[in-house]
């Protein structure tokens, strides 16, 4: 397998970055993965039996807890993740952290997956959160295990190499809202609900949310939400920060959903390289001081310029003929 090579790098600086590249990563944000089939219009039901796969471009029947929609045309690049648990609210299960798990690793190295959104497929609600009834059904020596796969889960999520977009057409709350703040960027209906509200429960956000919040709306602001277990609305929400986009619901309940597919859209026509490695610099870049962080901004540019140095060299040939 490929490794990503550094060019023109001095050592200090392959120590600095290098950790952040694995042979699959380097693969993915380089493209030279071979990816899935060509795109067409087609609905995956994960976690089904073997072989119990649905291609079709219409949505999968109540069953599928997880729904994930290959978009096609001028769409083509855009995966839908669709959460789809109407009788539990969206609520996080054990299945459901398997099945999105599948779907993410299946993301992880396709190079034609050029954003993912993720959505619900419930009206009126996002994700409310783990399912306690579950959960309540568990075996105390479950109860740990299943945690830590879900806050992997979301992890995964926050990793994954391409732009992740979290729609937020109703609530988001405790865990639901963990999972949206792991997307690179939310967009809201101005009537949903969002708030990481476990301190209401006498516990603390346990996937992430004690440390994503902090980076997205400030630390002050952070504790005042957390310590209140206080739930926003989406203009709230975009007025501090927690959600990039605010729209007016429509009567459908989506229009938080086609504002995303809006933004996802003015993504396609770019560098699908570039943009892979501007999330990777920008979220390595934050964790560290600003001399590392400019050091790992430096090595994305090498690649980038190592592999688009006779893509470089015929646009400018291209160039200089049209003014001949």
């Amino acid at each position: 397998m490929a490794a990503l090579t550094f060019v023109s790098r001095p050592r200090f600086l392959r120590r600095a970055v290098g950790v952040l590249f694995r042979p699959c990563a380097a693969l993915r944000y380089l493209g030279t993965e071979q990816g899935s089939a060509a795109f067409k219009s087609r609905t995956v039901k994960l976690g089904a039996p073997p072989g119990a796969k649905c291609y079709s471009g219409s949505v999968s029947g109540p069953g599928a807890e997880l729904q994930v929609h290959y978009l096609e045309a001028e769409s083509a690049g855009i995966v839908v993740f669709g959460i789809n648990r109407p009788q539990s609210k969206n609520a996080i299960s054990k299945n459901l952290v398997e099945m999105m798990t599948e779907a993410i690793e299946t993301m992880k190295c396709d190079k034609n997956v050029r954003t993912v959104i993720l959505r619900s497929e419930v009206p009126g609600i996002f994700c409310a959160g783990a399912d306690l009834k579950e959960r309540a059904k568990m075996h105390p020596s479950e109860v740990g295990p299943f945690v830590s796969k879900a806050r992997s889960l979301i992890n995964e999520l926050g990793d994954l190499p391409m732009p992740t977009i979290a729609v937020l057409d109703g609530a988001a709350l405790g865990g639901g809202l963990e999972m949206a703040l792991a997307c690179d960027i939310r967009v809201a209906a101005t009537s949903a609900k969002m708030g990481l509200v476990e301190t209401k429960l006498a516990i603390i956000p346990g996937a992430g949310g004690t440390q994503r919040l902090p980076r997205i709306v400030g630390v002050s602001l952070a504790k005042e939400l957390i310590f209140s277990g206080r739930v926003l609305d989406g203009i709230e929400a975009k007025a501090v920060g927690l959600v990039s986009h605010t729209v007016e619901q429509n009567e459908t309940g989506d229009a938080a959903y086609h504002r995303a597919l809006s933004l996802a859209k003015e993504f396609l026509p770019q560098g699908p390289i570039a943009v892979r490695l501007a999330k990777l610099a920008i979220n390595r870049g934050i964790e560290v001081d600003l001399k590392t962080g400019l050091a790992i901004e430096e090595a994305c540019y090498a690649q980038l310029i190592f592999c688009h140095v006779p893509f470089l060299a015929k646009r400018a040939g291209d160039s200089n003929k049209g003014q001949d």
